[in-house]
């Protein structure tokens, strides 16, 4: 927090700047956009995942699977792979003669081919779409667990009243999963807020400043512009970000049970 308030790059003496570090923060074009992406990848690392699990969660909790615990493994094992490792593998499936192109031409539409982490319209999109894959395991796991505490007598009892899948669902199912989806949203839409590693490994913020997030900004302007205290201004905005929304998926989430 301190170090904010002053112009320093890491070596020689530090200048008092004030506040103007977060003014910055609000006025560069370059820093807004990048928060900007990191809202975007909100909806790849917690909205999409959310949405997945509840349609897996909904099937498996109303049909008799067997095997589901290897399931539950299977879908959770990126969790336990370190993010790098992840990274370097999508990069190279992203690459012009990737599996992602590969597959796409072997399907028919080669037009859609393209160099997925260099294109400036396709890159965040598909670094997106790499945490879609990385949470699904998580929120679904999360999910699958909420399910086995809702009590079978709930289940009987919406049908015999003639409900059906989505019926039951809505009515029974999602309603004692609020604490789960909570918990769910609040560890992605930090993952999603925080992530460094991924970009870094995949695209290092490009092609140009398209994929470029706050995390990212923060080594960038620490470590490779000797710009601490702006670094430094952007970790205190980004924490305050992340405390609120958590916060405010807590607080909705306890106001409606």
């Amino acid at each position: 927090m301190q170090i904010s308030l002053y112009d320093w790059n890491g070596n020689t003496l530090a200048t008092w700047v004030g506040l103007d570090n977060y003014v910055d923060v609000v006025s560069d074009p370059a820093l807004r956009a990048s928060f900007g992406h990191a809202l975007v990848l909100i909806a790849f690392y917690a909205l999409l995942p959310l949405l997945v699990g509840l349609v897996l969660t909904a099937i498996l909790s109303r049909a008799r699977v067997r095997g589901l615990g290897f399931f539950r493994t299977v879908v959770f094992l990126p969790q336990v792979v370190a993010m790098v490792v992840i990274a370097v593998a999508w990069r190279r499936m992203y690459a012009p003669d990737g599996s992602v192109n590969d597959l796409l031409s072997a399907l028919g539409m080669g037009s859609l081919t393209r160099g997925w982490l260099g294109d400036y319209t396709a890159a965040l999109p598909a670094v997106g779409l790499i945490g879609t894959w990385f949470e699904i395991g998580l929120v679904t796991v999360l999910l699958l667990a909420g399910t086995g505490k809702i009590p079978t007598e709930l289940f009987e009892a919406a049908r015999l009243d003639g409900a059906g899948p989505v019926r039951e669902f809505v009515t029974v199912t999602l309603p004692a999963l609020r604490g789960e989806i909570a918990v769910a949203l609040t560890l992605t839409v930090i993952a999603a807020l925080r992530t460094f590693d991924l970009v870094y490994v995949t695209t290092r913020g490009g092609p140009g400043t398209s994929t470029s997030v706050p995390s990212y900004e923060v080594y960038n302007r620490a470590f490779q512009q000797g710009r601490v205290g702006s670094a430094a201004a952007i970790a205190v905005v980004l924490t305050v970000i992340i405390f609120a929304i958590s916060f405010g998926i807590t607080r909705i989430a306890e106001r409606d049970r």
